[in-house]
């Protein structure tokens, strides 16, 4: 099976340094306004999953999750979470450490397309 989404060793070392600060961690990426369709990362739980979420997979032990109607736009893509330095304007526990996550994004080719990893809908994995 092939990822949907995947992480670079420099975000996975500021998912540690929030670990040891907040416990469990999540991603999510709404699509919407201001820094919405950044990566959002938020304590596990925090935010409510509900039919319009879609589960893509795990990058570092923690669950990412992307609203369905951006996953309309992404499902062709394969992601990669990264971080930059900088702050942006949203909840994400990365903020006040002058970092943000990003997401980098290749298109699958027509083979990967057939060996896609399951996504699941409306569910807290």
């Amino acid at each position: 099976m092939i990822e949907r989404v995947k992480i670079t060793d420099a975000a996975k070392a500021v998912i540690d340094t929030l670990k040891k600060e907040h416990g469990e961690l999540m991603f999510h990426q709404s699509g919407g306004c201001c820094d919405g369709s950044s990566p959002m990362c938020f304590e596990k739980g925090e935010l409510m999953i509900n039919e319009t979420d879609i589960w893509l997979g795990t990058i570092h032990n923690c669950d990412f999750y992307m609203s369905a109607d951006q996953f309309e736009y992404w499902k062709h893509t394969q992601l990669l979470v990264d971080i930059v330095k900088g702050r942006g304007a949203s909840f994400s526990l990365e903020i006040p450490h002058g970092v943000r996550f990003i997401i980098k994004s290749r298109m699958f080719n027509e083979d990967e397309m057939n060996e896609l990893s399951p996504v699941h809908k409306g569910e807290m994995i």
